[in-house]
């Protein structure tokens, strides 16, 4: 029987092989802190557990978790039981994802049924305590085998080949080095390099069709370092059809904590005051936006259908307020 070290180690070789597709056997060997012997070994015990490891051909040789075949059960700790409760309670109200709901909720009825009891109750505790506001109706949602691919493309260095479609309507072919996946709000991004162009590109999940992987690259350091960063910079700097410039009635820093997702957009403007740039394509969405920041501000800048959307969002709110006075 393996000892305690031995079978924490296994645990993390499994842990790796299920993350990446392929992994080296010196790679393994160094993330482990052991010798390539002793990976040989590991890989042959968990080979007696059932679990289906490849050798891979190769100058160096690796291993691979061959996919499709029946798995034995997942060992895990309470708190990755917890976390995928959570996650799956998350994703079973989110719409971001296409058919997404009805697929988390299945899953975590599976997760409960092997649960043992102390965490069966936690995970009960949670759902039965935690409200979670539906998303924005109406916003774009993603094809899940659509974010697989590129997920793996990303995670195995390899070209994505896609067709997308363009603010315009207008569809082209693209050919990238995918990067990384960045989820804001219910959009999801996916940062790329385009060696057509020689430049670094941000695309929307949800207009990529057809996405397929292939030859591998060499990844690159994406700008700045931070694949989160970069989007919203990099939205930050888009121009859409309806631009404003808002001066809110308190300072950048409180107006930031209020609302952290525009935090690095504001602006300090005189005394107590923060200036804020937006735009978008949705006229209402906008609006909603600027009345949700939580403080009082002043339209700067904007074109007649940003003001007169927003008085009639303050002429809605008026009418209820003076019924709710009068009754």
């Amino acid at each position: 029987m393996a000892d305690a070290t031995t079978a924490s180690r296994l645990l993390t070789l499994l842990s790796l092989l299920q993350g990446r597709r392929d992994w080296p056997g010196a790679e393994l060997a160094e993330r482990l802190g052991v010798s390539p012997r002793t990976v040989r070994r590991d890989v042959e015990r968990l080979r007696d557990l059932g679990y289906p490891v490849e050798s891979v051909s190769g100058p160096a040789g690796g291993y691979r978790l061959r996919a499709g075949a029946a798995m034995p059960p997942l060992l895990l700790d309470d708190d990755e039981a917890i976390a995928i409760a959570v996650g799956l309670r998350t994703a079973a109200r989110s719409a971001a994802v296409a058919g997404i709901e009805e697929t988390a909720v299945r899953a975590l009825v599976k997760l409960e049924q092997v649960l043992p009891a102390h965490l069966r109750r936690r995970v009960q505790a949670l759902q039965s305590s935690t409200v979670t506001l539906p998303a924005r109706e109406g916003g774009p949602s993603v094809d899940p085998q659509c974010l697989t691919i590129l997920a793996a493309a990303c995670r195995d260095h390899e070209r994505a080949r896609f067709t997308y479609r363009g603010r315009d309507g207008q569809r082209t072919r693209r050919d990238v080095e995918p990067h990384a996946l960045v989820a804001l709000g219910r959009r999801w991004y996916l940062v790329a390099f385009d060696p057509a162009r020689g430049a670094w590109r941000t695309f929307r999940v949800d207009r990529i069709e057809r996405p397929a992987a292939g030859v591998r690259f060499r990844p690159r350091k994406i700008p700045g370092g931070d694949a989160a960063r970069y989007v919203a910079e990099n939205l930050a700097s888009m121009t859409f059809r309806y631009e404003v410039r808002v001066v809110f009635h308190a300072p950048a820093g409180e107006v930031g904590r209020r609302n952290p997702w525009i935090a690095d957009a504001l602006r300090p403007f005189g005394k107590d005051r923060s200036e804020y740039r937006t735009s978008d394509d949705d006229l209402h969405w906008l609006c909603l936006r600027l009345v949700m920041a939580g403080v009082d501000f002043d339209l700067a800048e904007a074109p007649p259908e940003v003001v007169a959307h927003l008085a009639e969002l303050g002429r809605r709110a008026g009418r209820a307020a003076a019924a709710a006075g009068r009754a």
